[in-house]
């Protein structure tokens, strides 16, 4: 049944990237293709990464980041205020290591989870960037790439979430 709606997802997509075949991974959770499908999305980025997270825990996709950072790739993250007081929370381990962070404490819960790199390209799914997401729970991780409409919309978004948010205080505030 999910493989079915996530086909008949895709199908839908196909129109948004303007070509007859949609460039896409998939990964899912247990098992580690979720959380390999995201770093491996992180690896392709050459200029910009927008993240929106809720819960921010993993350390692979954290260091994912900041390497793209320390390859010249501007990378701003913005998270779920109560997230960042979690012991586990990469937030302020990013702050310190070069990327802009920022905390959403506006709503009940900051539910999102999605990345938007090079504003071409668009990871989305349930997966949290967590460790509980990648070993425990059951989720996905989608990327579509070459889908620059689908990443503006996306980025619009993005943009309202992290002008409401407040920087992290070692995070310095990139614009």
């Amino acid at each position: 049944m999910v493989l079915r709606l996530v086909f008949f997802a895709l199908l839908a997509l196909a129109p948004l990237a303007g070509a007859s075949a949609l460039d896409y991974d998939l990964g899912f959770s247990p098992g580690g293709t979720a959380l390999g499908t995201v770093v491996a999305a992180i690896g392709t980025a050459r200029q910009t990464i927008a993240v929106a997270a809720y819960e921010f825990t993993s350390a692979e996709v954290a260091q994912a980041l900041a390497a793209a950072a320390v390859r010249g790739v501007r990378v701003w993250v913005v998270v779920d205020q109560k997230a960042t007081k979690e012991k586990a929370s990469q937030a302020v381990w990013l702050a310190a290591h070069g990327v802009g962070v920022r905390a959403n404490g506006h709503y009940a819960i900051f539910h999102h989870k999605f990345l938007i790199i090079d504003q071409s390209t668009v990871e989305t799914g349930s997966f949290n960037y967590t460790t509980s997401a990648d070993k425990r729970n059951a989720e996905n991780a989608l990327v579509l790439r070459g889908v620059p409409d689908l990443a503006n919309a996306y980025l619009t978004e993005w943009k309202r979430l992290w002008d409401q948010a407040d920087d992290l205080p070692s995070a310095g505030g990139h614009r």
